[in-house]
């Protein structure tokens, strides 16, 4: 009997090429990649890796098994839409990964409306980066993703997952109160030349946007802070230690000597939701999906 876990490791080996990149896909460590394989080999009577290089590739029995292990982890997703659509209701558990804007934006009002709907439906929901909440979701290791991009940088979405936009957030620029520019109306991102940017853990999809946004001006970024949270980069703007992008999704309180400045080239964040294409049958996918649509709509 073949190990479904195992076949997911090697089906993320298939899709990300290397040891290590299924790894950082499954969220697990090398090793524990190459000790599901290894079992997998000795469940198959065959070896599925090979040697190349430094690295490894998937003999032709690896790849004939990956091929089949995609489709097996597609069926097993069918297979619980099929059931929850027969019951017709949405029931049981789903895993939903969510950024931290969109945690305290709209999951509140969305889950609070799933679970009045929907009693028997049981949300859990992990704080997670875009990145790793839609590769949660293609692994199984999640049902459902809120994800962003941005107006002028899309982010890629893997073939295997379904999308619906929720709504665009606009973003300001967030200044300290004695700025020179904290006194506008409004201002456009080519005025900050000179200025420190308080910015996102480098790697991440929103740093990544600050930079080729700035960039595109025909300014350098000078990034002088790291913080993930909003509230910690609304602080240190406060101590005037720079400027930071300022998204009204989740926002709350700002700081007293925080000035934010709408921009006049329209900065705006794209919020969807995604799932697995295969799991589109599901009735609490569609309740959830309906949910959230309902509290985005309500976002102003």
């Amino acid at each position: 009997m073949l190990n479904l876990e195992r076949l997911r490791t090697l089906d993320a080996l298939a899709r990300h090429g290397s040891v290590s990149g299924a790894a950082d896909g499954l969220h697990v460590t090398t090793s524990a990649v190459s000790q599901q394989m290894a079992k997998l080999e000795r469940e198959v009577g065959q070896p599925l890796l090979a040697k190349n290089g430094r690295g490894v590739r998937l003999t032709d029995a690896g790849r004939l098994l990956a091929d089949h292990a995609a489709r097996i982890i597609s069926q097993v997703e069918l297979a619980q839409a099929d059931v929850e659509a027969r019951r017709g209701c949405a029931v049981g558990e789903l895993r939903i990964g969510a950024f931290p804007t969109a945690m305290r934006g709209l999951l509140p009002q969305a889950l609070t409306a799933l679970r009045a709907d929907h009693p028997e439906l049981r949300a859990l929901v992990r704080e997670q980066e875009p990145e790793d909440s839609m590769a949660a979701v293609v692994r199984g290791d999640l049902d459902l993703a809120l994800a962003i991009d941005w107006h002028n940088k899309r982010m890629p979405v893997p073939a295997e997952l379904t999308r619906a936009h929720l709504l665009d957030d606009s973003c300001d620029i967030a200044v300290p109160a004695g700025h020179r520019l904290a006194g506008r109306d409004r201002i456009s991102m080519a005025e900050f030349a000179d200025d420190d940017w308080i910015s996102w853990n480098e790697g991440q999809f929103c740093h990544e946007w600050l930079v080729y946004t700035l960039r595109g001006t025909g300014i350098e970024p000078r990034i002088a802070h790291i913080a993930e949270e909003h509230h910690t980069q609304l602080a240190f703007v406060e101590a005037g230690l720079g400027v930071c992008v300022a998204p009204r999704l989740g926002r709350g309180p700002v700081p007293a000597g925080v000035r934010l400045l709408p921009v006049s080239d329209s900065v705006r964040r794209h919020v969807y939701v995604v799932w697995r294409a295969d799991a589109d049958r599901r009735p609490s996918i569609r309740a959830a999906v309906a949910a959230l649509e309902q509290a985005a709509a309500t976002v102003v």
